[in-house]
C-alpha cells in the first residue's frame, strides 16, 4: 500500500526557505476511523520519529484491503524545535521567542465555549448518537475556522499560533490521536490517558498510565479530547450516558536526545496492537493474546515527586530507572565543594516517600535548586 505524501507549509523564513511538515496518509479500501499519529513536538524527543518510520514501512507492506479507514503519520512535527541547538545539546522544548512550552499552546474549544456545550447537550438530548457526533464536530470546526481568520488580519498572529492551527487542522476530525513524546531527561516508558478510555489503553502494553482527570486543555492531547469529554459530561448531567469512542493518548517512550531501541520497539508494538484492537488494521498475530489481561498501574500526576538539588555540586550516584526506593533511605549522593573553608562534603539525600525512580536528570552537575530526579510515589 502506497501512502499519499504531502508537504504541509508552516512558515516562510527570512532566508526565503519554506518551513514545513511531511505528512503520510495511508487510506484503506474499507470505511473506518481516522487515526492521527505525530512525533517530536518537543525538539529533543526524537524516539517518536523512529517509531513512525517503523510504522511507515510496516503499513507500506500491507494491502489496502487490510486497512479500514485511514492512518495519518507526521514525524518531526516541530521542525523549529527539532533544529534548535545549544552547543551539543538539542533542547527544543520551549519556543525560543517567548519561552513557552510547545505543548502548552493549543486551541481548546471547551475553554472558550463551555456555555455552548451545555446548550448543545440540551438541544440534542434525545438525538441519535451519529447526529450528535456530526453536528458537534461541525460546531467545533466552525469555531476553529473562525479563530484561524486572525491570521489574515493586517496585524496577523505570532508563529506559535499559526503553528498550532496547522497541527490541529490535521487532526480535528480524527477519532484517535497518538502524540509520541519522551522524557527531556532519562525516563521510563509510560503514557497519559483520559477517563472512560482505560480499557483501550491495555493495547499499548505499557505498565504505567497517568490518568488526566481534570485536563486544562492546553496540551495537544487535551485540546483534542477535552471538548468531547465535556459534552459527555453535559449529557450525563442530564441523565443520558453517551461515549463517542474518541481517544487521545500521549506515549512517553524513554529518554530525550536518544532513540533507544527498546523504547522504539515498545512503542511500535503497542501502536500496532492498538490499531488491530480498534479494527483499523487486519494483520496476523495482532491483537496480541496478552492484551485483555494486561495490567496497568494507573496513577495521578500528583504522585510524581520532583527532587531538586538542596545545594550545588556533582551527583555521585543515580539509582537505575524504575528501581524501588524506600522512604527515608538514600536515593542519591551530592558532592559539594566549599570554596570558603573546609573540605568537599558528600551529602546524602533521602526519599520522602517510597516508590520507583521515574525520571533522572541528564546533567550530573547541578546548581542549588536545579532538577535532579523524580520518584513515582506508590
Amino acid at each position: 500500500m502506497k501512502p499519499i505524501i504531502k508537504k504541509v507549509n508552516l512558515a516562510r523564513l527570512s532566508s526565503g526557505d519554506e518551513l514545513g511538515l511531511q505528512l503520510y496518509q495511508f487510506v484503506g479500501n474499507h470505511p473506518g476511523e481516522k487515526i492521527y499519529i505525530q512525533a517530536n513536538l518537543h525538539g529533543a524527543e526524537i524516539v517518536g520519529n523512529v517509531v513512525i518510520n517503523e510504522l511507515f514501512h510496516w503499513l507500506s507492506q500491507l494491502e489496502a484491503d487490510q486497512l479500514a479507514g485511514e492512518i495519518w503519520l507526521v514525524p518531526a512535527c516541530n521542525p523549529l524545535g527539532m533544529n534548535q541547538r545549544s552547543h551539543f545539546f538539542s533542547p527544543g522544548r520551549f519556543n525560543s521567542y517567548d519561552g513557552v512550552d510547545w505543548n502548552r499552546i493549543f486551541w481548546n474549544y471547551e475553554q472558550q465555549h463551555s456555555h455552548q456545550i451545555e446548550t448543545f447537550a440540551q438541544q440534542y438530548l434525545n438525538a441519535p448518537r451519529e447526529t450528535i457526533y456530526k453536528d458537534y464536530l461541525q460546531t467545533i470546526q466552525n469555531a476553529f475556522d473562525q479563530q484561524k481568520q486572525f491570521k489574515d488580519y493586517a496585524s496577523s498572529v505570532p508563529y506559535w499560533c499559526h503553528y498550532r492551527n496547522c497541527l490541529q487542522s490535521l487532526c480535528l476530525d480524527a477519532q484517535h490521536v497518538i502524540d509520541i513524546h519522551s522524557s527531556s531527561n532519562q525516563g521510563i516508558n509510560f503514557f497519559f490517558g483520559f477517563p472512560g478510555r482505560t480499557e483501550q489503553a491495555k493495547s499499548f502494553l505499557l505498565d504505567i498510565g497517568i490518568l488526566v482527570e481534570q485536563p486544562e486543555g492546553l496540551t495537544f492531547d487535551e485540546a483534542f479530547i477535552n471538548p468531547w469529554l465535556s459534552l459527555e459530561k453535559a449529557f450525563a448531567n442530564r441523565g443520558r450516558s453517551i461515549n463517542f469512542d474518541l481517544a487521545s493518548w500521549t506515549l512517553e517512550l524513554g529518554s530525550g536526545m536518544t532513540a533507544n531501541q527498546q523504547s522504539v520497539a515498545t512503542g511500535v508494538q503497542g501502536i500496532k496492537n492498538y490499531l488491530a484492537q480498534q479494527h483499523v488494521v487486519d494483520v496476523a498475530k495482532f491483537p496480541l493474546a496478552e492484551t485483555n489481561h494486561h495490567n496497568i498501574t494507573w496513577v495521578n500526576k500528583k504522585q510524581i515527586k520532583k527532587y531538586y538539588a538542596p545545594t550545588g555540586g556533582i551527583i555521585q550516584s543515580y539509582p537505575p530507572l524504575k528501581s524501588n526506593v524506600v522512604a527515608k533511605e538514600t536515593i542519591y549522593q551530592l558532592l559539594q565543594f566549599n570554596k570558603e573553608s573546609g573540605e568537599p562534603e558528600l551529602i546524602e539525600v533521602t526519599a520522602e516517600e517510597s516508590g520507583i525512580i521515574f525520571d533522572v536528570g541528564t546533567n550530573q552537575a547541578v546548581n542549588e535548586g536545579e532538577y535532579v530526579l523524580s520518584v513515582l510515589e506508590l
